[in-house]
């Protein structure tokens, strides 16, 4: 194995793009910390200089994953919040919606790997990293927003958005799963497209028209809202 030199952060994201590559060829769970090194070039103790373990890139590489998922998102946003936009309140939540799906198509592996079952969680010490600083912003911050400013506009009930973001979740989140496992097909990216679109308004319809219910609602939470929510407290 040719050894190469990189300067200290250098090192970091080649690994990182390292195992991104690997997981693409190998799937979430087919390859190690040894070989995200060979394919840099390096040993694998200049590799454990900085993650401790495979958990620990893995860490670190879902934490990147879903800063530049949450980009993409908040970037599709804006570009459909323009003046054409017109009466269409909906419009930019449908772009959230739309774009998580195409990226889980487009990107099975890793999407696979940023919110599988048993994925690690973000934010632990041993990933390099103990907060969301290095990922704003999250994608279900993004998601968040977009209800909230339909609340503002009175497009989406006050009383129906507690939880509505794991409503909207579950739904694309399950449409993406169901394409890129193969259980459902659509023709050809712009089908993708119509049918996330679909999704997000049948469910902005059925909140709309929920009725509250007289023994309250779950309360769903995630990793990330856990941590949202301490960091809240400690203000």
């Amino acid at each position: 194995m040719a050894r190469r030199n990189y300067h200290h952060g250098e090192l970091r994201a080649a690994l990182l793009d390292a195992a991104e590559a690997l997981v693409r060829e190998l799937g979430a769970d087919g390859w190690s910390l040894r070989e995200t090194s060979a394919r840099v070039g390096v040993s694998s103790s200049a590799a454990y200089h900085h993650f401790a373990s495979r958990d620990a890139l893995v860490r670190a590489l879902r934490q990147r994953v879903l800063g530049e998922l949450g980009e993409r998102l908040s970037q599709e946003v804006g570009r459909t919040a323009g003046p054409e936009a017109g009466a269409d309140h909906q419009r930019r939540l449908v772009a959230v919606g739309r774009t998580y799906v195409q990226w889980a198509v487009e990107d099975p592996s890793v999407a696979r790997l940023a919110f599988g079952a048993g994925a690690p969680a973000t934010g632990d010490p041993a990933s390099g990293s103990t907060s969301d600083a290095a990922t704003p912003p999250h994608p279900h911050d993004v998601l968040d927003a977009e209800l909230d400013r339909l609340v503002e506009v009175g497009e989406l009930p006050a009383a129906a958005r507690p939880g509505a973001d794991f409503v909207v979740w579950a739904a694309v989140h399950g449409l993406a799963t169901l394409l890129v496992d193969g259980l459902a097909r659509l023709d050809d990216p712009r089908a993708v497209a119509r049918e996330a679109e679909r999704v997000v308004r049948a469910v902005l319809t059925g909140l709309t028209h929920e009725a509250v219910p007289s023994q309250g609602r779950p309360t769903p939470h995630s990793a990330h809202t856990e941590r949202r929510r301490e960091r809240g407290a400690d203000k």
